[in-house]
């Protein structure tokens, strides 16, 4: 990951006096364990009074320890990859829409989820649109998927401000770092 190298490029680029500033090059197939120290060694040598974007990062536990080390924005397509797939993000995990069990489940989604898919689908009829190649299914999904990282966000802004941002990283942490019961 040459940690020398991000320091670095982080050092230089902060050189020219830019407005704000961009970390890549992460998120490219190295593992969590290994995409963190690199991160530091980039953040270590940015300003923390102006914005940190983190491109291509986007699974949940990755944008929390990305927060509690100062990136302010993110953007990434999982979410809506994932969707496309028969994968949905749930306070519980990965849940795959695909799966046999969901065939006549007239549960939402995620029962905590304000988005009109939770509102008005249930699993079983999700899982037929997306066993029969239904366009909506994608849809549908990509709604429930972004509203679901919306809250998470908004979890986060909350618990940064109650000061309480280590104990949800150990929450979310214990869904999706591989240590929780997440679901397919």
């Amino acid at each position: 990951i040459e940690a020398d190298l991000r320091a670095e490029s982080a050092q230089r680029t902060v050189e020219l006096d830019f407005d704000g500033y961009a970390v890549g090059g992460l998120s490219v197939g190295e593992t969590r364990e290994e995409m963190l120290p690199a991160l530091d060694a980039a953040l270590d040598h940015l300003p923390v009074d102006q914005p940190r974007y983190l491109m291509g990062v986007g699974d949940p536990l990755s944008i929390v320890e990305a927060v509690a080390r100062g990136v302010d924005m993110f953007d990434c397509v999982l979410p809506t990859r994932l969707a496309r797939h028969g994968t949905l993000l749930t306070d519980a995990g990965r849940l795959n829409i695909k799966r046999a069990e969901f065939a006549r489940s007239e549960d939402p989604i995620d029962p905590n989820c304000p988005c009109p898919t939770c509102a008005t689908y249930s699993r079983g009829y999700l899982r037929h649109l997306t066993a029969v190649g239904e366009p909506a299914a994608a849809s549908l999904c990509t709604v429930h998927n972004l509203t679901w990282m919306l809250g998470l966000v908004a979890r986060i802004r909350a618990a940064i401000a109650a000061g309480r941002l280590d104990g949800l990283r150990a929450e979310v942490a214990g869904v999706w770092s591989g240590s929780g019961p997440g679901l397919g």
